[in-house]
């Protein structure tokens, strides 16, 4: 519904006249008289009147050339016969409204004839009164609510979920993935670690409780570890150089047997240093030997 404003209603141009001037019409003389100038033509108010005035469209007598004149998209009035048609307002410098059937409207009957409704109330929503706007609809602020919590939400940010609006914390608390240890929403960022989501700052080594996200780590039993925890505390020792299997950089590969465990790069002969990875081998006081080797002990 659009909203118009006049400026102010209309004369015409009445002068008159000192040296002889006849009327279009009736040629009478209009020295000394009033007459209107109209389309370059100069007439008597008398055939004004009757030829050329414009017809109110609200009383339907001609609008003369001694009143004051309102128009909207070629309809006319006098200025006393343009109000709103259903509280009677005079509209002369007043805000307007013209509806399909012809009647003319002030702002606030004509919100309640034709005005957006609130999807809330169903109400109608009034010209500047305070309201949401989103997909084309319109709420007013207070019955812009959420469907959780059933609280306007106002400034607030809000989300939706198919047609119904949420504001963020009812949303989260509804629809966000829950962290895979403390339990709790996870509104923005977090990662994924064995199809189970985590708080960045939940996915922490289980023995120093340094934060993991995008550092290098490993899972042992039910935990995840940072590298130097899991070397010192959870990885088996190499029965050859001492030092902790952890599957990280040079020679990632293990060999075990009978509860020890290499490095393959140290499961080696203990006398003459061949790499005895997938081949045959003699074990003796925790040494291993080729079985060239071994025949000569």
């Amino acid at each position: 519904m659009t909203f118009y404003k006049h400026s102010g209603p209309r004369s015409y141009l009445t002068s008159t006249m000192t040296d002889r001037f006849d009327c279009y019409y009736c040629r009478d003389n209009l020295h000394g008289k009033k007459y209107v100038k109209k389309d370059e033509k100069h007439v008597c108010t008398k055939c004004f009147d009757k030829l050329c005035a414009n017809t109110c469209a609200e009383c339907k007598r001609p609008i003369g050339a001694d009143s004051k004149e309102l128009h909207h998209k070629n309809r006319h009035w006098h200025e006393d016969c343009f109000r709103c048609a259903k509280c009677y307002k005079s509209l002369a410098s007043e805000p307007f409204s013209a509806r399909d059937d012809g009647k003319i409207m002030c702002g606030k009957c004509g919100s309640r004839e034709d005005g957006n409704r609130c999807q809330g109330c169903y109400k109608v929503v009034m010209p500047g009164s305070k309201n949401v706007e989103y997909k084309n609809k319109v709420w007013h602020e207070e019955c812009f609510t959420c469907f959780e919590c059933k609280q306007p939400i106002r400034t607030q940010s809000f989300l939706t979920k198919g047609e119904d609006i949420y504001c963020a914390p009812c949303h989260d608390k509804k629809f966000a993935k829950k962290c895979f240890k403390c339990k709790q929403p996870i509104t923005s960022g977090g990662i994924s670690y064995q199809d189970h989501p985590w708080h960045s700052e939940c996915f922490v080594c289980k023995t120093c409780n340094k934060q993991l996200a995008g550092a290098r780590f490993t899972s042992h039993e039910d935990g995840v570890y940072c590298v130097d925890c899991f070397k010192t505390d959870v990885a088996k020792k190499c029965n050859g150089c001492k030092n902790p299997i952890t599957g990280f950089g040079h020679g990632t590969n293990v060999v075990n047997y009978e509860g020890l465990s290499w490095h393959e790069y140290c499961f080696n002969c203990k006398k003459c240093s061949l790499s005895l990875a997938n081949k045959r081998f003699v074990i003796n006081a925790d040494h291993i030997y080729c079985p060239d080797c071994a025949k000569k002990l």
